[in-house]
Protein backbone atom coordinates (compact mmCIF):
# COMPACT_ATOMS: atom_id res chain seq x y z
CA UNK A 1 0.00 0.00 0.00
CA UNK A 2 1.57 3.27 -1.13
CA UNK A 3 1.61 6.30 1.13
CA UNK A 4 0.45 9.42 -0.70
CA UNK A 5 0.69 12.99 0.47
CA UNK A 6 -3.04 13.50 0.23
CA UNK A 7 -4.78 10.57 1.83
CA UNK A 8 -2.75 8.13 3.87
CA UNK A 9 -1.70 8.43 7.47
CA UNK A 10 1.65 7.30 8.77
CA UNK A 11 1.49 3.61 9.57
CA UNK A 12 1.82 2.92 13.26
CA UNK A 13 4.91 1.20 14.51
CA UNK A 14 7.25 2.43 11.78
CA UNK A 15 9.31 4.57 14.14
CA UNK A 16 12.43 2.70 15.09
CA UNK A 17 14.42 4.03 18.00
CA UNK A 18 17.32 1.63 17.48
CA UNK A 19 20.62 3.09 16.31
CA UNK A 20 20.68 1.34 12.94
CA UNK A 21 22.63 3.01 10.16
CA UNK A 22 20.40 4.47 7.44
CA UNK A 23 20.71 2.84 4.03
CA UNK A 24 22.77 5.00 1.69
CA UNK A 25 20.67 6.18 -1.25
CA UNK A 26 22.21 7.91 -4.26
CA UNK A 27 20.10 10.78 -5.57
CA UNK A 28 19.83 11.20 -9.33
CA UNK A 29 21.36 14.47 -10.53
CA UNK A 30 18.82 17.30 -10.24
CA UNK A 31 16.32 15.17 -8.29
CA UNK A 32 13.35 17.01 -6.79
CA UNK A 33 10.60 15.24 -4.82
CA UNK A 34 7.25 15.02 -6.54
CA UNK A 35 3.68 14.60 -5.33
CA UNK A 36 3.36 11.81 -7.93
CA UNK A 37 5.85 9.54 -6.14
CA UNK A 38 5.23 7.31 -3.15
CA UNK A 39 5.31 9.63 -0.14
CA UNK A 40 8.55 9.57 1.87
CA UNK A 41 10.20 6.98 -0.33
CA UNK A 42 13.99 6.50 0.11
CA UNK A 43 14.82 9.14 -2.53
CA UNK A 44 12.65 11.76 -0.81
CA UNK A 45 14.15 10.95 2.58
CA UNK A 46 17.68 11.24 1.21
CA UNK A 47 16.79 14.49 -0.59
CA UNK A 48 15.56 16.05 2.65
CA UNK A 49 18.50 14.61 4.64
CA UNK A 50 20.94 16.30 2.25
CA UNK A 51 18.93 19.53 2.29
CA UNK A 52 18.96 19.57 6.10
CA UNK A 53 22.67 18.72 6.33
CA UNK A 54 23.57 21.50 3.87
CA UNK A 55 21.46 23.99 5.83
CA UNK A 56 23.11 22.93 9.10
CA UNK A 57 26.58 23.30 7.54
CA UNK A 58 25.73 26.79 6.31
CA UNK A 59 24.58 27.84 9.79
CA UNK A 60 27.70 26.39 11.42
CA UNK A 61 29.96 28.23 8.99
CA UNK A 62 28.19 31.52 9.71
CA UNK A 63 28.52 30.90 13.45
CA UNK A 64 32.26 30.28 13.04
CA UNK A 65 32.56 33.55 11.13
CA UNK A 66 30.91 35.31 14.07
CA UNK A 67 33.38 33.79 16.51
CA UNK A 68 36.25 34.95 14.33
CA UNK A 69 34.75 38.41 14.11
CA UNK A 70 34.28 38.62 17.89
CA UNK A 71 37.91 37.62 18.48
CA UNK A 72 39.11 40.35 16.12
CA UNK A 73 36.82 43.06 17.49
CA UNK A 74 38.45 46.05 19.16
CA UNK A 75 36.69 46.15 22.51
CA UNK A 76 38.62 49.17 23.80
CA UNK A 77 37.09 51.88 21.67
CA UNK A 78 38.11 55.21 23.19
CA UNK A 79 34.91 56.93 22.14
CA UNK A 80 31.89 55.91 24.22
CA UNK A 81 29.57 56.17 21.21
CA UNK A 82 31.81 53.86 19.16
CA UNK A 83 31.99 51.42 22.07
CA UNK A 84 28.19 51.44 22.37
CA UNK A 85 27.88 50.76 18.64
CA UNK A 86 30.28 47.81 18.88
CA UNK A 87 28.40 46.39 21.86
CA UNK A 88 25.02 46.80 20.14
CA UNK A 89 26.26 45.09 16.96
CA UNK A 90 27.79 42.31 19.04
CA UNK A 91 24.54 41.72 20.95
CA UNK A 92 22.64 41.55 17.66
CA UNK A 93 25.13 39.03 16.24
CA UNK A 94 24.97 36.91 19.38
CA UNK A 95 21.16 36.92 19.31
CA UNK A 96 21.24 35.82 15.68
CA UNK A 97 23.70 33.03 16.48
CA UNK A 98 21.50 31.90 19.36
CA UNK A 99 18.60 31.60 16.90
CA UNK A 100 20.94 29.58 14.66
CA UNK A 101 21.81 27.31 17.59
CA UNK A 102 18.12 26.60 18.18
CA UNK A 103 17.57 26.07 14.46
CA UNK A 104 20.49 23.62 14.29
CA UNK A 105 18.87 21.66 17.12
CA UNK A 106 15.62 21.47 15.12
CA UNK A 107 17.56 20.38 12.02
CA UNK A 108 19.23 17.59 14.01
CA UNK A 109 15.83 16.46 15.30
CA UNK A 110 14.49 16.39 11.73
CA UNK A 111 17.43 14.23 10.63
CA UNK A 112 16.73 11.85 13.54
CA UNK A 113 13.07 11.69 12.42
CA UNK A 114 14.29 10.69 8.94
CA UNK A 115 16.40 7.92 10.49
CA UNK A 116 13.43 6.74 12.55
CA UNK A 117 10.95 6.86 9.62
CA UNK A 118 8.97 9.59 11.36
CA UNK A 119 9.92 12.44 9.03
CA UNK A 120 7.24 14.00 6.86
CA UNK A 121 4.34 13.06 9.11
CA UNK A 122 2.48 15.34 11.50
CA UNK A 123 3.44 14.73 15.13
CA UNK A 124 -0.16 15.30 16.20
CA UNK A 125 -2.28 13.56 13.59
CA UNK A 126 0.09 11.23 11.76
CA UNK A 127 -1.05 12.75 8.45
CA UNK A 128 1.53 13.53 5.77
CA UNK A 129 2.91 17.06 6.09
CA UNK A 130 3.34 17.27 2.32
CA UNK A 131 6.24 17.79 -0.04
CA UNK A 132 5.50 21.47 -0.71
CA UNK A 133 5.44 22.31 3.00
CA UNK A 134 8.62 20.35 3.65
CA UNK A 135 10.34 22.09 0.73
CA UNK A 136 9.43 25.44 2.27
CA UNK A 137 10.16 24.39 5.87
CA UNK A 138 12.14 21.14 6.07
CA UNK A 139 12.00 21.16 9.88
CA UNK A 140 8.19 21.23 9.96
CA UNK A 141 6.68 18.75 12.41
CA UNK A 142 3.01 19.64 11.96
CA UNK A 143 0.70 19.56 8.98
CA UNK A 144 -0.71 22.89 7.86
CA UNK A 145 -4.05 22.09 9.50
CA UNK A 146 -2.42 21.21 12.84
CA UNK A 147 -0.17 24.29 12.65
CA UNK A 148 -3.15 26.54 11.99
CA UNK A 149 -5.00 24.97 14.93
CA UNK A 150 -2.01 25.68 17.21
CA UNK A 151 -1.76 29.26 16.01
CA UNK A 152 -5.50 29.80 16.52
CA UNK A 153 -5.29 28.40 20.05
CA UNK A 154 -2.25 30.56 20.75
CA UNK A 155 -4.05 33.70 19.55
CA UNK A 156 -7.07 32.78 21.63
CA UNK A 157 -4.87 32.24 24.70
CA UNK A 158 -3.06 35.54 24.15
CA UNK A 159 -6.37 37.39 23.68
CA UNK A 160 -7.61 36.03 27.03
CA UNK A 161 -4.71 37.60 28.92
Amino acid sequence: MAKTATAKKKPTGTGNNSKKQPKKVELPKGYKPSEKEEYMNPLQKEYFRQKLLAWKQELLEESNETLGHLKEENWNEPDITDRATVETETRLELRTRDRYRKLISKIEKAIRRIDEDEYGYCEETGDPIGIKRLEARPIATLSIAAQEKHEKEERQYNDDE
